[in-house]
């Protein structure tokens, strides 16, 4: 049976900030959809983290620092229950769906170095896999199309309905509706085996760094380098 037609995990966070090194989780979620594509468990945090959140990223995720101090879990405590959950999906097997796993995935491991926590890649003793993205699986199967790529884009695209933009949950459920609807239009992702298709993405997110690299390089910042690792950053230092 095809990967698209079995059981996957969506998994996303909602944060203060778009830098990997230095921002905090606000939320996240872990929901696991049916192959018929029913919501069968799901896990949610809120957390205080520790921080000011900043008033641009509470209009997105509509959490302030009041309500995260007064209502979220104590961050280090969370994000050992997160990067417990995660690593349980992994070790199970069941592919991890991360819209833009580049990114939260190598949040939640700049986390856990914050509060010396093992990190994931820790618990399942090797590189988070497998893990789908649709993001890079989008760019990949459909290089020259126009238009935006985030995650509500490809739920347009895709007809998919995402009910509750930057909700955590409501992302990760849409994130796996989107890539079922790939696996459903796109039969050489399709029929690739999970390792197979997680090894796909790391070529694929590769080339399509170096791509945007060279556009920026030749077009505004001779100077731009774009992360090329998938799905997740090293650590520097």
């Amino acid at each position: 049976m095809s990967w698209h037609r079995g059981t996957l995990v969506g998994f996303d966070l909602e944060t203060t900030g778009t830098d990997v090194e230095s921002d905090r989780i606000v939320t996240a979620a872990l929901v696991r959809l049916d192959p018929d594509g029913t919501v069968a468990e799901q896990r949610t945090w809120l957390l205080d983290p520790g921080v000011v959140i900043p008033e641009q990223a509470s209009a997105i995720h509509g959490i302030g620092t009041d309500h995260a101090r007064k209502h979220g879990t104590r961050a280090a405590s969370a994000v050992e229950e997160i990067a417990h959950a995660v690593a349980e999906v992994l070790r199970s097997d069941v592919p991890l769906v991360v819209m833009n796993a580049r990114y939260d995935l190598s949040l939640l491991d700049r986390e856990c170095r914050r509060y010396g926590l093992p990190s994931v890649e820790e618990r399942v003793d090797g590189a988070p896999s497998p893990v789908i993205d649709p993001l890079v699986i989008d760019k990949h199967v459909d290089k020259y199309r126009k238009g935006k790529r985030a995650l509500q884009a490809l739920c347009d695209h895709y007809g998919v309905t995402l009910d509750g933009a930057h909700d955590a949950t409501a992302d990760a459920v849409a994130a796996v509706r989107v890539v079922r609807r790939m696996g459903e239009r796109h039969r050489p992702v399709a029929t690739l085996p999970p390792d197979e298709l997680h090894a796909l993405q790391v070529r694929a997110a590769a080339e399509q760094s170096a791509s945007l690299q060279a556009y920026l390089r030749r077009t505004s910042d001779p100077a731009a380098v774009v992360e090329s690792a998938w799905p997740l950053i090293p650590r520097s230092g």
